[in-house]
């Protein structure tokens, strides 16, 4: 016979119009889709699998520079040589040559908006340990693992094809979301959609990101593209009080690259929706009481719980409130007793604390031993109904 507490579930009474929204079939060879907002993944397709990113890349050089930049390392106005092996770059460029001294605030944007190789040759000689790219390519992928980019490793400052070089479609995304948050006052060069150096490349002067211009919100990040990865690009569009950002590559085409990107925006926003599903101090459920002065406690929230959520199709949400009970008294009204789980179809489960809704006794001696004895008499029926079979 034993009075060993027990996990005790029960079904949560949430109404809430929502259910699997229909997943985006992407054409993209990987992809991942994150609501920043609520950190909610909507999309993961290969996300964690290593490939080229080619000019997405460019990403953590660019971080790396914001942060010497705001730790005093480096000004916007400093002006930097443009060394031999700069200058050897092809590909997208800002035609620098050795004679030059560039502002960083033009560099930044040489990167950014021209996606040049050159101008991250330059600043990546600026600030790398041993005054080479290879030294600022493993400086990048230290500050990367340090950041929790678990799949990237980098060879070079541009993302110009090189073995060994890759990232994660989930990787860039941290990336991205780390320099909305991180730097904002930087992050508005991303919305750029066209800058002039110099008057050097009249045929390169536009941003790529093909969705700046569109009307959806989209204000930022980088594109990238070479024969071995295909299009790619690392999105991000704002409405309203939610941000998504994305990434995307394997695509054959750039105007797949923009109807993909475009589509996946759209979708992100048109079908989910952020929700209030729990209200604070509101009773979900009721826990058992074990030699209380009450038989149960109500359990609540301690504070609303906004979930992302589909907006369509109104089946319910699946919940559940877990706790080891009965729980013995006495119970303080805001102690910690249970666990609402909540499972949207098609979207990560969620995990909420429950606290006590009110305080509960403990009972009396009298009430306890007719407690004790309405258990053993209900024990050994139970026992002895066993013996019998």
């Amino acid at each position: 016979m034993s009075f060993l507490p027990r996990l005790f579930t029960a079904a949560a009474a949430i109404a809430i119009a929502a259910s699997q929204a229909a997943a985006f079939d992407t054409r993209a060879k990987a992809a991942f889709v994150l609501d920043q907002t609520t950190g909610t993944v909507l999309l993961a397709k290969r996300a964690d699998e290593a490939l080229p990113p080619a000019s997405m890349s460019k990403l953590m050089t660019l971080y790396i520079t914001f942060e010497a930049i705001r730790d005093g390392r480096l000004s916007m106005d400093e002006r930097l040589p443009v060394s031999q092996h700069a200058q050897s770059y092809g590909g997208s460029t800002m035609f620098l040559d050795t004679t030059d001294r560039v502002k960083v605030s033009d560099l930044l944007r040489g990167i950014i908006v021209l996606s040049g190789n050159d101008a991250c040759a330059v600043l990546a000689e600026a600030l790398s340990p041993d005054g080479t790219e290879a030294g600022f390519a493993r400086l990048m992928t230290q500050r990367a693992q340090q950041m929790g980019m678990t799949s990237s490793t980098f060879k070079n400052a541009s993302g110009w094809p090189a073995p060994g070089h890759v990232m994660s479609m989930r990787d860039l995304v941290l990336l991205g979301s780390h320099i909305i948050r991180d730097f904002p006052e930087f992050y508005e060069m991303f919305a750029e959609r066209r800058f002039e150096f110099d008057g050097r490349a009249p045929s390169n002067v536009n941003n790529r990101n093909p969705l700046l211009g569109l009307g959806i919100g989209a204000d930022g990040l980088k594109t990238g593209h070479t024969e071995e990865a295909g299009y790619g690009l690392v999105g991000s569009a704002a409405n309203g009080k939610r941000r998504v950002v994305f990434a995307i590559t394997g695509l054959d085409t750039a105007a797949a690259r923009a109807e993909e990107s475009e589509a996946i925006v759209n979708w992100a926003f048109r079908q989910f929706a952020e929700q209030t599903i729990v209200k604070k101090d509101s009773a979900i459920a009721q826990a058992d009481i074990w030699m209380g002065a009450e038989d149960a406690v109500g359990l609540v929230a301690e504070d609303d719980l906004t979930l992302l959520l589909p907006t369509m199709t109104p089946n319910g949400v699946e919940a559940e409130v877990v706790y080891t009970g009965p729980i013995e008294a006495p119970v303080r009204r805001g102690d910690k007793l249970a666990e609402l789980i909540i499972r949207p179809e098609g979207l990560p489960e969620t995990r909420v604390p429950l606290v006590a809704e009110a305080d509960v006794e403990a009972a009396g001696f009298m009430h306890r031993m007719l407690t004790v004895s309405s258990v053993l008499v209900k024990r050994l029926r139970e026992d002895g109904a066993g013996d019998r079979m």
